[in-house]
């Protein structure tokens, strides 16, 4: 397959550089265009105003000075000559489950894909240290060989989160609901002044409710979990209050 490569964490981020050797070893032909910093929790963002580098640093590999979706769009748009197979974004170090998807770049990367026509799948490993990358790296390929590629929608993509744990002690897979969860004390301030003050956001590790069902639950019971998102941003269910409401108050036109 040919396969886009992409992340939140930067080029040289050692999931980004698991998933490529997993990959190349499986005989997959690899394009990796990548932030050439960090950019996590830059969500769906892109840059505006000014110009973005783009440099080439190896044979099919890109270093882009901007956002997930900056690189996503040079790569469809400029650096990819040719059709891909699939988009594939991370691995990235640490979940994204829950809520935390509004806030990834690794799956506003992927969903920038689904956006512009391609099959994507964002990967994501619990655990903020000594996270065990080849293990998530040889489940991916083995979802790749099972044809994970061939399920995804139109304007979807799966969210795919894994437990923190050696490729044999994972218990299996599981299709899951995006679940919820709580920060506490994740502002740091650094320093005092007398019109304010300079914080942080130093992310701490989050409160999840392991609802049945959710990826939250699955990964704490060793599963890994398998979320389909898309972005249909209406919601039906709040028509009918919505509805009534507008007539309450005479402002419905039709």
């Amino acid at each position: 397959m040919r396969i886009l490569l992409v992340n939140d964490d930067g080029i040289n981020a050692p999931g980004l550089r698991t998933m490529y050797k997993h990959l190349k070893e499986a005989g997959h032909e690899i394009i990796v265009v990548a932030p050439d910093n960090e950019r996590s929790a830059s969500s769906h963002s892109i840059t505006l105003r000014r110009d973005i580098s783009a440099r080439q640093v190896a044979e099919n590999e890109w270093s882009i000075g901007g956002t997930p979706v900056d690189c996503m769009v040079i790569a469809l748009q400029k650096i990819v000559k040719e059709p891909v197979d699939l988009v594939v974004s991370g691995i990235n170090a640490g979940q994204n489950m829950g809520e935390d998807v509004l806030y990834s770049g690794t799956i506003a990367a992927a969903i920038e894909a689904a956006m512009l026509g391609q099959r994507a799948i964002a990967l994501s490993i619990s655990a903020y240290e000594d996270q065990l990358f080849d293990s998530a790296a040889a489940w991916t390929i083995k979802m790749i060989e099972k044809n994970i590629a061939d399920i995804l929608a139109s304007r979807e993509v799966l969210n795919i989160n894994f437990p923190n744990l050696p490729f044999e002690e994972v218990k299996g897979m599981r299709l899951t609901n995006t679940g919820h969860r709580r920060y506490y004390n994740f502002i740091t301030i650094t320093e005092e002044h007398e019109d304010g003050f300079d914080y942080r956001v130093t992310g701490s590790n989050p409160h999840w409710d392991l609802e049945p069902g959710t990826d939250s639950e699955a990964i704490d019971k060793g599963y890994i979990s398998v979320t389909p998102l898309g972005f249909e941003l209406t919601k039906p269910k709040s028509f009918p209050r919505t509805l009534s409401w507008l007539e309450n108050q005479g402002m419905l036109e039709f």
